[in-house]
């Protein structure tokens, strides 16, 4: 099931890059947008499958060592009403404390690797690396659940969906987890000691939230962009020709 899965959404992605109206994948012609999601996306899984697959391994160093920065970073997110709180108090009665340690060095590990692919867009905001100023953006391409003409000015509606994303990136990260263990309470307790299911769980529960606020900075950022381009057409009305956005 996972092989078929991975090979329907490796096809979608490969025609909806190959052709030349875009569908559902937003920022397809404005890398390395994409790119930084699906990289941090893999390391999680990574991280995530070297420690669930090594539990009880003293012998290796990798895991030893993310096990110590997943716990370190883990202890850091265990205070009063925190994410990572909620999940811990939710766990079934019978869970162990090994399970509830490793879920904390899971979602450390996952924060870390979020924290760093955001850290990683923001710098490249920051440095007007993105997108690509050599190149006008198109923003139907880019965004093609987006309807620039309904709905008033644009720039104030980007705006407003920015601030939305962001919001719900910081709320997902406190919902999701509880949903997550409540579900689990209800279908099968089982599932929280099952590695396939936790490295799922903890990757999604990170991924997604980063995924909303990475969207959320990049619509800021077109919208910076189209506001600073009329600003240059109403300085210089009388220049022709088209200029990149």
């Amino acid at each position: 099931m996972v092989t078929l899965v991975a090979l329907a959404l490796g096809l979608f992605t490969a025609m909806e890059y190959g052709a030349t109206y875009p569908a559902l994948i937003e920022f397809r012609d404005a890398p390395p947008f994409n790119r930084v999601r699906i990289l941090s996306l893999f390391a999680m899984l990574f991280v995530l499958s070297v420690v669930a697959g090594g539990a009880g391994d003293e012998s290796s160093s990798l895991v030893l060592v993310l096990n110590a920065l997943g716990l370190m970073i883990g202890h850091l997110l265990d205070f009063p009403y925190s994410p990572l709180a909620a999940v811990l108090q939710r766990l079934p009665e019978g869970a162990t404390a090994i399970t509830a340690l490793q879920v904390t060095a899971m979602a450390g590990l996952a924060l870390f690797v979020a924290v760093t692919a955001l850290s990683i867009f923001t710098i490249l905001l920051r440095l007007q690396h993105w997108p690509n100023r050599a190149e006008a953006f198109n923003v139907w391409i880019n965004l093609p659940t987006f309807d620039p003409t309904t709905g008033g000015d644009i720039v104030p509606r980007l705006v407003r969906d920015a601030r939305v994303n962001v919001i719900l990136g910081i709320s997902l990260a406190f919902v999701f987890p509880i949903m997550g263990v409540t579900i689990a309470d209800h279908v099968d307790e089982a599932m929280l000691d099952a590695p396939h299911a936790m490295v799922w769980g903890v990757a999604l529960w990170m991924f997604l939230p980063l995924s909303m606020l990475m969207r959320g900075l990049a619509m800021a950022r077109i919208a910076e962009m189209i506001r600073a381009r009329r600003a240059r057409l109403v300085a210089a009305p009388d220049t022709g020709g088209a200029q990149p956005v």
